[in-house]
Protein backbone atom coordinates (compact mmCIF):
# COMPACT_ATOMS: atom_id res chain seq x y z
CA UNK A 1 0.00 0.00 0.00
CA UNK A 2 1.46 3.49 -0.89
CA UNK A 3 1.73 5.82 1.63
CA UNK A 4 -0.85 8.34 3.11
CA UNK A 5 -0.04 12.08 3.05
CA UNK A 6 2.67 14.43 2.47
CA UNK A 7 5.87 12.55 1.74
CA UNK A 8 9.03 14.01 3.54
CA UNK A 9 10.66 17.41 3.20
CA UNK A 10 14.00 16.79 2.72
CA UNK A 11 15.38 19.39 0.70
CA UNK A 12 17.47 21.86 1.70
CA UNK A 13 15.59 24.63 0.52
CA UNK A 14 12.10 22.87 2.53
CA UNK A 15 14.43 22.51 5.54
CA UNK A 16 15.32 26.22 5.75
CA UNK A 17 11.90 26.97 5.27
CA UNK A 18 10.47 25.29 7.85
CA UNK A 19 13.37 26.28 10.12
CA UNK A 20 12.97 30.03 9.81
CA UNK A 21 9.14 29.39 10.99
CA UNK A 22 10.03 27.68 14.04
CA UNK A 23 12.09 30.68 14.86
CA UNK A 24 9.85 33.24 13.66
CA UNK A 25 7.11 31.43 15.90
CA UNK A 26 8.81 30.70 18.84
CA UNK A 27 12.33 31.89 19.24
CA UNK A 28 15.76 30.60 18.51
CA UNK A 29 16.08 28.81 21.40
CA UNK A 30 12.99 26.73 20.97
CA UNK A 31 14.51 25.71 17.35
CA UNK A 32 15.77 22.08 17.65
CA UNK A 33 16.98 19.53 15.41
CA UNK A 34 14.07 17.41 17.12
CA UNK A 35 11.31 19.84 16.48
CA UNK A 36 12.48 20.56 13.20
CA UNK A 37 12.27 16.81 12.14
CA UNK A 38 9.08 16.32 14.11
CA UNK A 39 7.71 19.55 11.57
CA UNK A 40 8.92 18.04 8.53
CA UNK A 41 7.79 14.59 9.29
CA UNK A 42 11.56 12.69 8.68
CA UNK A 43 13.56 11.22 11.27
CA UNK A 44 16.31 13.56 12.99
CA UNK A 45 19.01 11.32 11.31
CA UNK A 46 17.65 12.58 7.59
CA UNK A 47 18.36 16.27 8.39
CA UNK A 48 21.65 15.56 9.31
CA UNK A 49 22.55 15.12 5.69
CA UNK A 50 22.05 18.69 5.36
CA UNK A 51 23.00 20.33 8.47
CA UNK A 52 25.52 19.23 11.49
CA UNK A 53 23.94 20.59 14.04
CA UNK A 54 22.01 23.18 15.41
CA UNK A 55 24.55 26.18 14.82
CA UNK A 56 25.16 24.89 11.78
CA UNK A 57 21.60 25.30 10.62
CA UNK A 58 21.25 28.91 12.65
CA UNK A 59 24.42 29.75 10.39
CA UNK A 60 22.75 28.57 7.08
CA UNK A 61 19.57 30.43 7.90
CA UNK A 62 21.46 33.42 8.69
CA UNK A 63 23.52 32.72 5.30
CA UNK A 64 20.21 32.60 3.57
CA UNK A 65 18.82 35.78 4.36
CA UNK A 66 22.12 37.58 3.61
CA UNK A 67 22.64 36.10 0.14
CA UNK A 68 19.07 37.18 -0.31
CA UNK A 69 19.76 40.62 0.29
CA UNK A 70 20.25 43.19 -2.44
CA UNK A 71 24.01 44.73 -2.48
CA UNK A 72 24.45 47.89 -3.43
CA UNK A 73 27.73 49.50 -5.17
CA UNK A 74 29.19 50.91 -2.61
CA UNK A 75 30.95 54.53 -2.84
CA UNK A 76 34.53 55.30 -3.04
CA UNK A 77 34.69 57.63 -0.01
CA UNK A 78 35.79 55.18 2.62
CA UNK A 79 33.71 56.96 5.54
CA UNK A 80 30.49 56.95 3.05
CA UNK A 81 31.42 53.19 2.49
CA UNK A 82 30.79 52.32 5.89
CA UNK A 83 27.46 54.27 6.47
CA UNK A 84 26.48 52.43 3.44
CA UNK A 85 26.99 49.54 4.53
CA UNK A 86 26.19 49.94 8.08
CA UNK A 87 22.61 51.18 6.84
CA UNK A 88 21.95 47.77 4.70
CA UNK A 89 22.96 45.76 7.38
CA UNK A 90 20.44 47.78 9.63
CA UNK A 91 17.85 47.54 7.05
CA UNK A 92 18.39 43.30 7.05
CA UNK A 93 18.20 43.04 10.30
CA UNK A 94 15.21 45.31 10.80
CA UNK A 95 13.71 42.98 8.06
CA UNK A 96 13.97 39.87 10.11
CA UNK A 97 14.62 40.84 13.87
CA UNK A 98 14.21 37.37 14.80
CA UNK A 99 17.83 37.36 13.52
CA UNK A 100 18.80 39.47 16.14
CA UNK A 101 18.61 37.88 18.78
CA UNK A 102 20.55 34.73 16.59
CA UNK A 103 23.00 37.13 16.09
CA UNK A 104 23.76 38.76 19.88
CA UNK A 105 25.60 35.03 20.41
CA UNK A 106 28.42 36.54 18.89
CA UNK A 107 30.10 33.75 16.55
CA UNK A 108 27.68 32.84 14.10
CA UNK A 109 28.12 34.47 10.92
CA UNK A 110 27.48 33.53 7.32
CA UNK A 111 29.24 34.19 4.95
CA UNK A 112 27.50 35.69 2.65
CA UNK A 113 26.98 38.90 5.32
CA UNK A 114 31.05 39.46 5.27
CA UNK A 115 31.00 42.11 2.26
CA UNK A 116 29.27 44.42 4.79
CA UNK A 117 31.30 43.67 7.58
CA UNK A 118 34.13 43.68 5.23
CA UNK A 119 33.58 47.32 4.29
CA UNK A 120 33.31 49.04 7.15
CA UNK A 121 36.35 47.58 8.39
CA UNK A 122 38.01 48.26 5.04
CA UNK A 123 36.73 51.83 5.27
CA UNK A 124 37.69 52.43 8.63
CA UNK A 125 41.35 51.36 7.53
CA UNK A 126 41.02 53.55 4.50
CA UNK A 127 40.37 56.50 6.97
CA UNK A 128 43.67 55.39 8.55
CA UNK A 129 42.92 53.66 11.40
CA UNK A 130 44.90 50.80 12.66
CA UNK A 131 43.31 47.44 13.01
CA UNK A 132 42.32 47.54 16.11
CA UNK A 133 40.66 50.59 15.95
CA UNK A 134 38.73 49.56 12.58
CA UNK A 135 37.80 46.03 14.21
CA UNK A 136 36.43 48.29 16.90
CA UNK A 137 34.78 51.16 14.77
CA UNK A 138 32.96 47.88 13.75
CA UNK A 139 31.57 46.45 16.87
CA UNK A 140 30.92 49.61 18.37
CA UNK A 141 28.73 50.16 15.14
CA UNK A 142 27.44 46.74 15.44
CA UNK A 143 26.73 47.54 19.17
CA UNK A 144 24.51 50.29 18.20
CA UNK A 145 22.51 49.17 15.60
CA UNK A 146 21.72 45.55 16.96
CA UNK A 147 20.89 47.70 20.40
CA UNK A 148 18.50 50.36 18.76
CA UNK A 149 16.50 47.17 16.25
CA UNK A 150 15.77 45.11 19.84
CA UNK A 151 14.75 48.11 21.94
CA UNK A 152 12.35 49.02 18.62
CA UNK A 153 11.12 45.63 18.27
CA UNK A 154 10.41 44.95 21.73
CA UNK A 155 9.10 48.59 22.58
CA UNK A 156 6.72 47.75 19.31
CA UNK A 157 5.38 44.18 21.27
CA UNK A 158 4.76 46.00 24.43
CA UNK A 159 3.01 48.65 22.56
CA UNK A 160 0.63 45.89 21.15
CA UNK A 161 -0.43 43.71 23.81
CA UNK A 162 -2.69 47.01 25.31
CA UNK A 163 -0.76 46.95 28.87
CA UNK A 164 -0.48 49.89 30.84
CA UNK A 165 2.30 52.19 29.61
CA UNK A 166 4.32 52.69 33.37
CA UNK A 167 6.75 55.33 31.27
CA UNK A 168 3.42 57.53 30.44
CA UNK A 169 2.82 57.54 34.28
CA UNK A 170 6.65 57.98 35.52
CA UNK A 171 6.38 61.17 33.52
CA UNK A 172 2.96 62.22 34.33
CA UNK A 173 4.05 62.77 37.88
CA UNK A 174 7.80 64.24 37.39
CA UNK A 175 8.50 66.68 39.92
CA UNK A 176 9.58 69.74 37.81
CA UNK A 177 12.26 70.64 40.71
CA UNK A 178 14.05 67.08 40.90
CA UNK A 179 13.90 66.28 36.90
CA UNK A 180 13.34 70.07 35.15
CA UNK A 181 14.45 68.79 31.89
CA UNK A 182 12.58 65.78 31.73
CA UNK A 183 9.39 67.55 33.24
CA UNK A 184 9.47 70.47 30.45
CA UNK A 185 9.42 67.51 27.69
CA UNK A 186 6.73 65.40 29.57
CA UNK A 187 4.07 64.39 27.43
CA UNK A 188 6.31 64.82 24.44
CA UNK A 189 8.41 62.43 25.38
CA UNK A 190 6.60 59.02 23.59
CA UNK A 191 6.29 61.30 20.15
CA UNK A 192 10.14 62.13 20.11
CA UNK A 193 11.23 58.93 21.54
CA UNK A 194 9.31 56.68 18.60
CA UNK A 195 10.77 58.69 16.06
CA UNK A 196 13.79 57.10 13.44
CA UNK A 197 16.69 58.76 14.35
CA UNK A 198 18.86 56.08 12.82
CA UNK A 199 20.63 56.96 10.21
CA UNK A 200 21.48 60.62 11.62
CA UNK A 201 22.79 58.80 14.82
CA UNK A 202 24.93 56.50 12.52
CA UNK A 203 26.48 59.13 11.10
CA UNK A 204 27.45 61.39 13.96
CA UNK A 205 28.94 57.59 15.83
CA UNK A 206 30.89 57.21 13.11
CA UNK A 207 32.19 60.54 12.79
CA UNK A 208 32.98 60.73 16.28
CA UNK A 209 34.59 57.38 16.32
CA UNK A 210 36.97 58.24 13.38
CA UNK A 211 37.54 61.80 14.69
CA UNK A 212 39.09 60.08 18.15
CA UNK A 213 41.95 59.17 15.90
CA UNK A 214 42.62 62.71 14.33
CA UNK A 215 42.94 63.93 18.00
Amino acid sequence: MSRIGRPPATSRPQILEAARAILDRDGWEKLTIRRLATELGVGATTLYHHVRDKDDLLVQLLDQHAGRLSRPELPDDPRERIIAAATVMHASLAAWPQAVEVLTADDLLGESALWMVEAMVGGALDCGLGPERAVELYRNVWYYTVGEILVRVRAGRRAGEERPRYRDTVFAGLDATEFPSLAAIGERWPELTVRDTFSRGLRAFVDGLLAQESR
